[in-house]
């Protein structure tokens, strides 16, 4: 939205595959990159449920060698990325393959920038901090949310800190991202939602932001109405290919957006609950963004208005506040109806935490582009209005 002596850059991967059955393509992608032998990072469900092990094998039957790493855990640390880097060289890897949802990914882009640059994970907290390539990556995602798949951030936990470190870096965008809603199918419910309401969150904090721009508002708006149409059929009914397809498409559309828009003060928060708690970041982000759409909305009301008509809401003869208003209602509404918790407390939140995660929050890369400026009172103001 600010023109003055700025450029903007758009990132994405150099290759997305999306559509049913999509995911057959891995073998030929991975072969394509020139690798020998890849780490493929998952975590331990998936590999449970036996699908690191089919791409596993469609990767062989291409030629290449896997090595299956499940040690990702959901909110991903430093010592998972760690144990994924010994693995990779004790195995002699030369490339990677993720499979799963932001965790696995985020894990498996925390290995390749150490394998490409050395050093601890710890020293690319921030922007552009890595100076040489990660090693060929192919993203296979397999919910529909956090966009890792295709995104330049990767969120790290700081297990001395418990605080979730936010990476910003155009070198850890994966060389190919796949979306196959098939992959996707059956789910349970409640991670549905959560990863749902973390792609709307996506959108919503795209289309927001100081460096909105015309490319991303396009790609947050029909984000935004895809979600409203499709999220709750998928979370009615897991084995809705139709609606699954339409939320892999949702998630990367929020994806572009915010990968090139950056995000708010929903995800600067949302990261010290994830950090201090472990609790699953769909959820808070779910519940922190009809608060923090509160707070902003005398910021930009005409951008909320949008988003309330691409939510499905008729705003006709409303002020443009009033209008931002009911889009807020409207989010807490589609949240209400997937069977997100009403407030913090039910994930026992304790308002002592509040301050301190409110100055992290602070320090935090994504509330740079939140569009309105916020004092640390106010910022525990809108947790408080979270609980």
């Amino acid at each position: 939205m600010a023109l003055a002596d700025q450029t903007f850059g758009f990132f994405i991967p150099t290759v997305t595959l999306m559509g049913v059955g999509s995911s057959k393509e891995t073998g030929a992608q991975v072969k394509a990159l020139g690798a020998k032998k890849a780490l493929l990072v998952t975590d331990k469900g998936i590999s449970a449920m036996g699908m690191a092990d089919q791409i596993k094998q469609q990767v062989e039957a291409a030629g290449v060698a896997v090595v299956i790493f499940d040690g990702a855990e959901p909110n991903p640390t430093d010592t998972n990325v760690h144990d994924g880097v010994k693995a990779y060289q004790e195995s002699g890897c030369d490339s990677i393959i993720s499979l799963g949802g932001g965790s696995s990914h985020d894990c498996a882009k925390g290995v390749g920038l150490v394998i490409g640059n050395g050093g601890h994970i710890r020293d690319f907290e921030g922007v552009n901090k890595s100076t040489k390539p990660m090693p060929p990556f192919v993203a296979i995602n397999t919910t529909a949310g956090t966009a890792s798949e295709m995104t330049r951030f990767c969120i790290i936990t700081n297990t001395d800190t418990h605080v979730k470190m936010a990476i910003v870096d155009w070198r850890c965008t994966p060389n190919i991202a796949i979306n196959d809603p098939v992959l996707m199918l059956g789910k349970p419910a409640p991670l549905t939602a959560a990863t749902g309401m973390d792609a709307l969150t996506h959108a919503v904090e795209a289309y927001v932001s100081t460096i909105a721009t015309p490319i991303t508002d396009a790609c947050a708006l029909q984000a935004i109405k895809l979600i409203a149409e499709y999220l709750s059929p998928a979370v009615a009914n897991g084995d809705n290919l139709e609606a699954r397809d339409r939320m892999a498409y949702a998630e990367y559309l929020a994806g572009m957006a915010f990968n090139n828009a950056s995000l708010g003060y929903v995800h600067s928060m949302a990261h010290q609950l994830g950090g201090f708690y472990n609790l699953p970041h769909g959820v808070c982000n779910a519940i922190l963004l009809p608060a923090v759409s509160e707070f902003n909305a005398i910021a930009c009301p005409k951008r909320y208005a949008d988003i309330a008509v691409a939510l499905g809401e008729d705003i006709t003869g409303l002020a443009p506040l009033d209008a931002a208003h009911k889009g807020i209602a409207a989010i807490r509404k589609l949240s209400a109806a997937i069977g997100i918790p009403a407030g913090l407390k039910e994930l026992n939140v304790k308002e002592e935490d509040l301050k301190v995660m409110a100055e992290n929050a602070k320090k935090d890369a994504c509330q740079l582009t939140n569009p309105r400026k916020a004092t640390l009172d106010q910022v525990i103001g809108i947790f408080k209005a979270a609980m």
